[in-house]
């Protein structure tokens, strides 16, 4: 699993590593999964740290470029609905993957805490409709006749 955590030592930490320059975690980018929420702090002298709920979490894409499987390292991309950034990358972390995994877990265990469902994301206000005149199964805003 990824990176275990002694839960005694930082009660509510699920998960944290650090950005990794090849295979040593020599920067001042931290990833942790905290109550819910991941958190991602940077910066020495300045600190900043961003925070995004799970649950508003709505994909997450892992990639490994070669000297990534060399080392065990790589980035997750994770794309948003409600933040306002829209898709924050996790980069080069150890064992790309199994954090996948993990967070997808995580993503869904979170949703299923606050009875969260996909068409709070999808729809309601501001989403076009879904609507099918020609009732192919395709709703016509997504079909482009050029």
């Amino acid at each position: 699993m990824a990176e275990p955590v002694n839960v005694n030592d930082m009660p509510g930490i699920l998960w944290q590593d650090r950005k990794h320059h090849l295979w040593f975690p020599l920067s001042f980018t931290k990833y942790y999964i905290e109550d819910e929420r991941l958190m991602i702090k940077t910066g020495f002298l300045n600190t900043t740290l961003e925070e995004t709920l799970l649950y508003r979490i709505v994909d997450i894409t892992c990639r490994q470029n070669l000297g990534g499987k060399i080392f065990g390292t790589g980035d997750i991309i994770i794309k948003t609905r409600v933040d306002s950034a829209g898709e924050i990358v996790l980069k080069n972390i150890k064992r790309p993957m199994e954090v996948r995994r993990m967070l997808s877990s995580a993503v869904e265990a979170a949703r299923q805490n606050r009875n969260v469902v996909g068409k709070e994301f999808y729809g309601g206000p501001g989403a076009p409709p879904m609507i099918d005149l020609d009732g192919d199964g395709i709703p016509d805003f997504e079909e482009h006749n050029f």
